[in-house]
């Protein structure tokens, strides 16, 4: 984002429900700017009164605030720009009628425009309702074949200052029943490892319960993998970043993308957190079966991340 690094940033975050708004959120948060969703717009003003942190400040906007309305949002818009103590980008996070409709199925959510029908009803009337916000955005993702982990390096790419820039990992569990991820730069197989399918009692579980990371860990082989993992992972990540890489992507498979891979996943993931990296971890299998809300995901930083 071009723009006088010295002004604090605002980037107000709005778009269909579905689209991808709270992974768009969570990513600027990750990168450093001070997030705040679902403000009512009439708080706005009163909140920007305050000193913006150095890192700016994203605000969440949606048809589900309680006095959302668009001559509102453009007129807040409007104002804000004429301020010279701000930068102002509207970023509008824009998708397909069909992929909203498929999204909605999945996740069995109502639509907030349309709580005692159909989401369909209630997608077309959003689509149409923010088309003039849709017009007047500084900025606009596309997110219809957009995986939460590419929208989150999208964001990064648009918001993260050539002075802010330093490289973030995606960890991302998969099952090779359904192929390679694409993106992915490495990729992992732990389908070696002791398989907690085999349990009855562990199959209904997934390998962010501590009894299915116990099991695997009783494997005498985890260990040092996860410690070859690690090293090889540090070893590799500083090189992208002096070639200038921003966003490296990191695949963990195992067979059915439930037990193993998301063990070893969280588990690296912390490793790393805990060396200093940012890191954020994506379960695809669980989220397509239902484990995980969609767009969960899980940061990374400090100490606190959990190992097996």
């Amino acid at each position: 984002m071009s723009q006088d690094s010295t002004i604090p940033r605002v980037i107000v975050v709005t778009g269909p429900s579905g689209a991808g708004r709270t992974t768009a959120i969570n990513a600027l948060e990750d990168f450093g700017v001070e997030a705040i969703d679902n403000i009512p717009i009439s708080l706005i003003p009163r909140l920007l009164q305050a000193p913006i942190a150095p890192g700016g400040i994203a605000l969440g906007v949606d048809v589900r605030n309680r006095d959302f309305g668009v001559p509102a949002l453009l007129d807040l818009i409007a104002a804000l720009r004429t301020r010279e103590d701000i930068s102002v980008e509207l970023l509008f996070l824009d998708c397909g009628k069909d992929a909203l409709i498929r999204r909605f199925s999945e996740t069995r959510r109502r639509h907030p425009l349309s709580p005692d029908t159909t989401p369909e009803d209630g997608i077309a009337r959003e689509i149409a309702l923010l088309e003039p916000v849709r017009a007047a955005a500084d900025s606009l993702i596309d997110t219809t074949a957009t995986s939460p982990h590419d929208l989150r390096a999208e964001i990064a790419h648009r918001f993260t200052r050539p002075s802010e820039a330093r490289l973030t990992v995606s960890l991302l569990s998969f099952s090779y029943k359904r192929g390679l991820p694409q993106g992915a730069d490495m990729i992992f197989d732990c389908r070696f490892l002791r398989n907690p399918h085999w349990d009855e009692s562990l199959r209904p579980l997934t390998g962010l319960s501590g009894d299915v990371r116990a099991y695997i860990a009783e494997d005498a082989r985890l260990a040092p993998f996860l410690r070859q993992i690690t090293e090889l992972l540090e070893f590799l990540l500083p090189a992208h970043r002096e070639e200038g890489k921003a966003h490296i992507t990191v695949g963990i498979g195992c067979t059915g993308g439930q037990h193993r891979s998301v063990a070893v996943t969280e588990s690296v993931a912390a490793a790393l957190a805990e060396t200093g990296w940012q890191v954020s971890t994506e379960h695809r299998e669980l989220e397509r079966r239902g484990f995980l809300p969609r767009d969960e995901q899980f940061a990374h930083g400090g100490k606190d991340g959990r190992r097996l």
